[in-house]
This record gives structure tokens, sequence and C-alpha cells, in this order.
């Protein structure tokens, strides 16, 4: 019998998950913008945080030509998990060509760092940096229809074109939000074609039991972001109806351990399914200071070690 040298470290309990970070864990919601940090420090420092897969973040923000990228990401150690793209789906066939064309860069540059998966992110029926109100909050039932067809649509074309697998995310102040929402839009979707990329604090802030839908529709799990709300600001953001990127900067989202939901019991109900998920931490902090990310980066890491992650 071989005993763990006092340097080796215990098997992980939760072998299937791999965990990474994004640009979004750094206040990076644009391509550019003045209140970011450079593309080169986010990966200078998402990588000394311990993480070894990242997002691409929104199109543009990294580099976009593959060899660069590519070049950047191996001599931090970095390998990317997915790119993010935005749809409005539910406006119908009319709105796939305009779709397509942004879809098809960020497929190809996905693609070509080796990545399998394209985060789809619905489109938000308010502004996230104004709160404007752009279109009704609740879908028609021909809108649900479009948005049902044209995703298939969508990830047919993607796995089809690109090899790669869509996961839909459900989000703040889109049409794919609440518990109610996330399982009509399953229902009514290919299960062979259609993932969701459960962010565990979107669907905490719209009152989802994350634990719950991974037991529910395991099948369907096809991504994780980890992320946890502050209850009490979530309590105040609701009772003012305050957008979702106001309540952002109200601090609505939080460093984990501090709010909800608990991320152990998510991760040990994702490792049952028993199939490889990335798992990558996201706290939305849109604007922040640029010396903010990096302890943060550092602590949450550290705890999801604890975990077994």
């Amino acid at each position: 019998m071989t005993s763990l040298s006092p340097e080796a470290s215990p098997p992980s309990s939760l072998s299937r998950i791999r965990i990474g970070s994004a640009p979004d864990s750094w206040g990076v919601w644009f391509p550019d913008d003045p209140q970011q940090v450079p593309w080169q420090r986010f990966l200078d420092e998402v990588s000394g945080s311990g993480y070894e897969w990242i997002e691409l973040g929104p199109y543009g923000y990294l580099p976009s030509d593959p060899a660069v990228l590519k070049a950047e990401t191996a001599k931090r150690g970095l390998t990317v998990s997915a790119g993010t793209v935005f749809t409005g789906l539910h406006h119908g066939p009319e709105v796939w060509e305009s779709t397509w064309a942004h879809v098809s860069d960020i497929a190809a540059l996905t693609q070509a760092m080796g990545a399998e998966h394209l985060v789809v992110i619905p489109a938000f029926w308010r502004d996230d940096k104004t709160g404007e109100v752009l279109e009704d909050s609740t879908l028609t039932p021909a809108q649900w229809r479009n948005l049902t067809a044209q995703t298939e649509r969508l990830a047919h074309e993607v796995r089809e074109r690109y090899g790669l697998k869509i996961v839909v995310h459900p989000h703040a102040d889109t049409h794919i939000d609440s518990e109610e929402n996330v399982t009509r839009f399953l229902d009514a979707t290919d299960s062979s074609l259609v993932s969701l990329c459960l962010d565990t604090g979107h669907y905490a802030y719209c009152g989802g039991d994350s634990v719950k839908l991974i037991e529910t529709y395991g099948e369907r799990i096809g991504y994780l972001h980890l992320k946890q709300v502050d209850p009490a600001v979530l309590a105040e953001v609701r009772a003012d109806e305050v957008p979702f990127g106001p309540a952002v900067a109200r601090g609505v989202m939080c460093e984990p351990p501090t709010g909800v939901p608990d991320l152990e019991p998510v991760l040990a109900a994702a490792q049952k399914l028993d199939v490889e998920l990335f798992a990558i931490v996201e706290q939305d902090m849109y604007p922040c200071p640029p010396d903010k990310p990096l302890p943060i980066a550092e602590r949450t890491r550290a705890f999801l070690r604890s975990c077994g992650a």
C-alpha cells in the first residue's frame, strides 16, 4: 500500500469539474471601455490567480487574431473554454442574418482556440447600462416559438460549421431568467442540440434553485458559471425595481462564499452528473477599481480548492 507524501495533494472530490475564470471577473463587459483593465493585465492576473481556463469575454476585448491570442495565452498557461455571443432570436427569422454575422466571427475564433462551447446570452429587455426599457419583459407565444426554433437553428449551424456546442445562459433582465422561463425554454427545445449554461448567480437573482435545476434537468446542463448574489442587496434592488447594470454597481453580485447560493452543494450536484463540466467563475462588478479583481480572484480560487475543485 502506498501512502501520499506530505507534499502530495489528495484526489479532488470534484474530479469532473474544470475551474476557470473570465474577463467578467475583472469588470470587463465591453470590447473597449476606459473603465476596464487592459487585456494584458487580465491575462497576467487570471493566470497568477491559479486559473488555467478562461473565456473570451466580449468579442474584441482579447486579441481576435488566433495566432496572437494563442501565443499570449500559451505563455501564461491558459486555455480558452468558450466564446460568448449575444442574440435576439425571439425576433424571428428576420434577425438571422445579422445574428449570424455576429456569431460567425466569434465562433471561428472560439474554434481556432480549441474550445468546444459557445455561450449564448439572450437579448436584454432593458438596457444593462442605462436601464432603458427596450421591449416588453414577457414574450408572446409567437415570440417563444421564434426563440426556441431559432435557437435550435443556431445550434445546428454552429455545430455543423464550427464543431461547437451552444450553451444558453439564463440571465437577469432577459426573457430566459426565472425557473418558469428556463424550464419552459428547455421543454420546448431539442436536448440533442440545446444545452444550458447555468449561471448560479443569475439564477438565484431571478429566484431559481440551481441544485434543483441540476437534479431535475441534469442532462441539459452543459456548462456552469459560478457566481453568488448578496441577499440583502438583492432584496433592495428587487424592491426598487433596479435594472441589472445598476444592481451590479450596487454590489448585488458578491465574493464567494459570502452570498447565495452555497456553491458546495451546486458543485456536488454537478459532479454527480458524471460528465466533464466547465465551471467558470464570474463575479459581475462593472465598473470596478483596477486593483480590486486580483485579490478577489485569488481568494475565490482558494475557496473553490477548499471545496475540492
